[in-house]
């Protein structure tokens, strides 16, 4: 019955997805949208991004300073592990389980609400195609914005290093550029980006479902905006180990 009930959601969710993918009826109406949810879902989120991006590079410098660095090792491996850890996984997968507890719970929301007030029902009466015009403006605006909170929180977080550095004495400034500039491969800022972009699909589309399919009052909503969290952050861990594997080869 389990395996029934998650067929018969992933069922529903490709054919709401298939509805929302078609083309906008009226353009300048999407374009207005779009540009909205690019603000109200990416840029209203670089506070919290960066925010966190600075501690956790921060506290990430002192523990690999602390825990690995040693008289065998040169003094550069603390930035350069640093560096490593903020680009694969931090800035994309970490951060995106963040957006997706504060976008998601927003988006399913916000569409249940429309659902439970019956403002989604008169869309469909009106002839306009709901799951395309309420949908689609925020998938593209949030895949749209991703790569650009990527690479802020990857920039922050080594700023957030460098003031451990530079403030707390943790390791001189030279060392920690020298270990940032160690073996650079520029594929891991690409692989961050297009795992966010993955991921931003996730937090957009996941909790549009679940909002565009509750059932019942207020409470309902709650509920619904609970699960597309809990749904939207075992889909990103579990496309995390895949897109890592694939991208990594």
């Amino acid at each position: 019955m389990l395996i029934e009930k998650w067929l018969n959601t992933l069922g529903r969710y490709l054919i709401l997805m298939g509805r929302t993918f078609q083309r906008p009826e009226r353009m300048r109406m999407f374009m207005k949208e779009y540009v909205k949810e690019m603000a109200q879902l990416g840029v209203n989120s670089i506070g919290i991004v960066l925010l966190i991006s600075f501690f956790i590079g921060a506290v990430i410098c002192i523990q690999m300073k602390l825990n690995i660095q040693s008289p065998w090792m040169p003094r550069w491996v603390t930035g350069y592990t640093t560096r490593e850890i903020m680009l694969l996984e931090f800035s994309s997968s970490i951060m995106c389980l963040i957006l997706a507890g504060k976008v998601g719970s927003n988006i399913a929301s916000e569409i249940g609400t429309m659902r439970v007030t019956q403002q989604i029902d008169a869309l469909d009466i009106m002839g306009v195609n709901s799951a395309c015009y309420l949908i689609l403006p925020k998938v593209l605006g949030l895949i749209t914005i991703m790569p650009f909170l990527v690479i802020f929180s990857s920039a922050t977080g080594i700023l957030g290093a460098y003031a451990t550095a530079y403030i707390g004495h943790v390791l001189s400034p030279d060392d920690l550029t020298a270990g940032l500039q160690h073996a650079f491969n520029s594929w891991f800022v690409w692989m961050s980006i297009i795992k966010s972009l993955f991921f931003a699909f996730i937090i957009s589309s996941v909790p549009s479902y679940f909002g565009y399919t509750v059932e019942g009052g207020s409470v309902n909503v709650g509920k619904a905006s609970t699960d597309a969290v809990v749904c939207s952050s075992v889909l990103i861990l579990c496309s995390d180990v895949f897109l890592t594997q694939l991208l990594s080869v």
